[in-house]
Order: structure tokens, then sequence, then C-alpha cells
């Protein structure tokens, strides 16, 4: 009893003088960290041209990935080449997603978004044209494996550019059903398109598919903030 004593003399003081006061925010503070809420309008289209970009790119990396070594075999190579050239693919993958923190702070999801988009469409055309030789795959697999690997860290940070926290989690909330689907569909289209149709029917479409995503992020980058702000901000 006498510690508890002594220990509440001791405290009382230094609570009711140490503490600073508590203070209510003003209307000015209020409104300051209130962000400025956009046109539903524009908020809405900034939300499809980010489903569309990242549905376009998911539907051709999945559903390459898992045709990848089929479609090598079709452009000539053996069933051990074409396992040791797809098997480089991982590899260059996870090396194209250092570029993202290589770059820090000096570009977002939009900047790793569009070079990711002019690497993949590079990529189909040359093995398009290589006929089968060894430089052209090799030069496809190269592309193929950055530009696959840059957007998978684009498809996680594109939306970071456009939402704040709270925005950014119901966003992605939101996106994850249709390009689960479209991820989970692709790879049973693209290998039917590949063993009814061939080779360059698979490289057509998927060409298409990547030039699409990248101009749909071209057009997406017209509405970036220029003030490094969110465009919910």
């Amino acid at each position: 009893m006498v510690y508890a004593g002594l220990l509440l003399l001791v405290s009382l003081p230094l609570n009711y003088f140490g503490l600073p006061r508590r203070t209510e925010p003003t209307d000015a503070a209020i409104a300051a960290a209130q962000p400025l809420s956009t046109s539903p309008i524009v908020h809405k289209n900034i939300f499809l041209l980010i489903l569309a970009a990242l549905a376009l790119n998911a539907f051709v990396a999945f559903g390459l990935g898992a045709a990848l070594i089929e479609l090598l075999k079709a452009e000539g190579l053996s069933p051990t080449q074409a396992v040791t050239f797809g098997s480089m693919r991982g590899v260059i993958q996870v090396s194209a997603r250092g570029l993202d923190f290589l770059g820090g702070g000096r570009w977002d999801g939009i900047t790793t978004g569009i070079f990711a988009g002019a690497a993949l469409p590079v990529a189909m055309l040359l093995l398009m044209i290589g006929g089968g030789s060894y430089l052209a795959i090799a030069a496809f697999i190269l592309l193929y494996g950055m530009g696959s690997g840059a957007f998978a860290v684009a498809r996680a940070t594109i939306p970071l550019v456009f939402y704040d926290q709270t925005e950014f989690t119901k966003a992605t909330s939101r996106l994850a059903l249709p390009l689960n689907v479209i991820s989970a569909a692709s790879p049973p289209l693209l290998v039917g398109l590949l063993t009814q149709f061939g080779s360059s029917a698979l490289l057509g479409v998927t060409m298409l598919c990547s030039c699409g995503a990248l101009l749909i992020l071209l057009w997406l980058r017209r509405f970036r903030p220029t003030n490094g702000a969110i465009a919910g901000a």
C-alpha cells in the first residue's frame, strides 16, 4: 500500500503536467487531410483501363508460359533443346524483376509496364520471322522473360500510381477475380490454338494482345498524376 501510494503521488503530477494537451483538429486541417475525389466517370475509366491492360498481359503471360515448350518444339527444336531454352525463362524473369528495384523512385508502375509491354510484341515478332533459328529463339526467350518478369512487378504497382492506400486495397480486390479467371482460362485456350492452327496463329494472337496492352498503358499514362500525388488525392 505504501508503494502504491508513493507511485500515485509521483505519477499523477507527471501525467497532469508532463503530457501534452489534447487539441481538436481545425476544419482546415481536416479538409487538407481529406483526399479530393476525382470524377466518378474518370475514376471508373482509370479502373477499366488498368483492368484491360492487366488482363491482356495476364492472358499472354500465363497462357504462353504453359505452351512455351510445345511452341518451341513447333518452331523446330528437339524436346531436349525446347526444355533447355524454356528453362532459361525463369531465370530471366527473376532477373528482370530486379529492374524495378534498380529504378528506385525514378519510375513507377506505368513506366515498368510500358517497358514490359514493348518487349513482349517484339519477342513474338522475332520468333515469327526468325525461321526457327537459335538466335531468334534465344532473343525471344530473353525479351519474353524480361517482359513477363517486369510486368509481374507492374501488375502490383500500377494501381499504386492512381490510388491511395485504402482505395488500392479495394481496387486490387476487384481486379483479382477477373485476372484469376483469365489466367486460368488462357493456358487451355492458347494450347488449343497452337495444336489446331500452329505456332504462327498463337504468336499472332499473343502479339495482338501484347500490342493492345501496350497501347492501353500509353493511353493510361495520360491520367497519371503529374505532381507525384495519387489520382485520388
